[in-house]
């Protein structure tokens, strides 16, 4: 599949697919209904568009997942991540601020800093240095 490059940041053709695991250097923009079925690891910033699937675990610096986004492995961030409304993924560990949106499903969420909750979610645990809920 075809990846466009401008700078540091990549961008993938909506609808694509990848059959294997993604490997990008920089920045990586992915628009709404990708599907990924391997693993990802982004060096950089991750937008993954809504409605899109990633098969295994995901790698990244930070990021923003979209909303309906199913990832069916972990997904680990060095700094910080916000998971948007309706997101499922198996686990989240970050090295900074984690935002948990509406219906979000997660297993274990683990950060080093803040996990803000949003609304009702579905979480197994949560461990971080604060966890602050905001309402619904």
């Amino acid at each position: 599949m075809k990846v466009y490059q401008s700078g540091d940041t990549y961008i993938a053709p909506k609808g694509s697919f990848f059959d294997g695991n993604v490997h990008i250097p920089g920045d990586f923009i992915v628009p709404p209904e990708t599907h990924i079925w391997g693993k990802l690891d982004v060096d950089g910033c991750l937008e993954l568009g809504a409605l899109s699937t990633v098969g295994k675990d995901v790698t990244c610096t930070s990021g923003v997942i979209g909303r309906n986004v199913r990832i069916k492995g972990s997904l680990t961030v060095k700094d910080n991540i916000t998971l948007s409304d309706n997101a499922i993924v198996k686990s989240v560990a970050a090295g900074g601020d984690i935002i948990l949106r509406p219906g979000v499903k997660v297993g274990e969420v683990r950060s080093d800093a803040t996990i803000y909750v949003y609304g009702r979610i579905t979480s197994t645990r949560l461990f971080g240095r604060n966890v602050k809920v905001m309402g619904n």
